[in-house]
This record gives structure tokens, sequence and C-alpha cells, in this order.
């Protein structure tokens, strides 16, 4: 459990998160790090990229499927693109964001909770791990998009071309 000073209306940004694990990756040292898609507060989705880019470790983003090699040297990522699934190979270790699609959920049982709440934790104080926690970039303003106009309709294909050369001007 990493736990912060912040609170819970100042913002963690990405940066600050990816050293945090950064310095977690490198007391624990792991041959995989599994990181969700995006975050549920700024929705950036930097982390996992950010991270791998501090490791210079390899990553696939979305996944939606995980296959490990018979050696465990090499992992195949299935991941979501616009023209369908895209299956990459890489080395490890590697950083991987996870899709929603990669598993099931699964939803504890109480005799499990009562298991887990007897296992002991550890806390590290972000403190600690001497990363600068201070936020990079400011929002300065936010703004309503302008209204757009109503859409007109047309009574054939020749209005449409001479709207769309003398109005629109795209043609």
């Amino acid at each position: 459990h990493l736990q912060t000073n912040i609170r819970t209306d100042q913002e963690l940004q990405s940066l600050s998160v990816a050293k945090l694990l950064e310095k977690i990756v490198a007391k624990e040292n792991p041959t995989l790090v599994l990181l969700g898609k995006q975050a549920i507060d700024s929705d950036a989705g930097q982390t996992a990229s950010i991270l791998a880019g501090l490791l210079g470790w390899p990553q696939a983003g979305s996944a939606s499927q995980v296959t490990l090699d018979d050696t465990k040297t090499m992992i195949t990522v299935a991941r979501e693109v616009d023209a369908g699934i895209q299956e990459v190979q890489m080395p490890l270790p590697a950083v991987i964001s996870a899709d929603l699609r990669l598993n099931e959920p699964r939803y504890a049982t109480l005799p499990n909770l009562m298991k887990a709440k007897k296992k002991p934790m550890e806390v590290i104080k972000a403190d600690s791990l001497g990363v600068d926690l201070a936020p990079r970039v400011q929002v300065l303003k936010v703004e309503e998009p302008p209204a757009r106009a109503g859409g007109k309709k047309v009574a054939d294909v020749d209005e449409l071309l001479d709207k769309l050369r003398t109005e629109a001007k795209v043609l």
C-alpha cells in the first residue's frame, strides 16, 4: 500500500504515479508490471506508458489477452485497435495496461475477505521514496465548445454538391 499526504481534492498526476511505481519496481524487481488502462480521476491513461519509458521496458496498452511463452522470456499481448485485434510480442520485463476484457471480475466471498484482513500489508510512505509529487500541469480553464449550427435538408444530390462547394467550401 502506497500512502501519500495528498488530499482527495488534490490531483496526483500520471508522471508522479509513474515515478512512485518506478521506485517500487526497483525494490521488488518484477518481470511484469500490470496496470489499469486509465485512472478514474483524470482519465489520462498515461501512467503505463510513462512507467515503461522511465524503466526502458517495452509496453503494450489495452491488453485483452496475455500469453506467456514456454521459456518465460517473451509475452504475447492481444489488444483491441480500430481495425480489430492486434497481437504484439515483446521480451520480459515489460509493462502492460489492461483492457476491461482481460479478465472476468470475481467477487470475494466472506471467508476470503476475513482471511485477507489477517494478511499483513506493507505500507510505504510516498515521502520515503524521494519523489516530488507536485503537479507539473495546471488546468487554466475549461470551456464548452461553441454551439453547433443546425443541419439543413437538401432535396437532391445536386443541391448537396452546390452547398458543399459554396457554403462549406470543401469541394
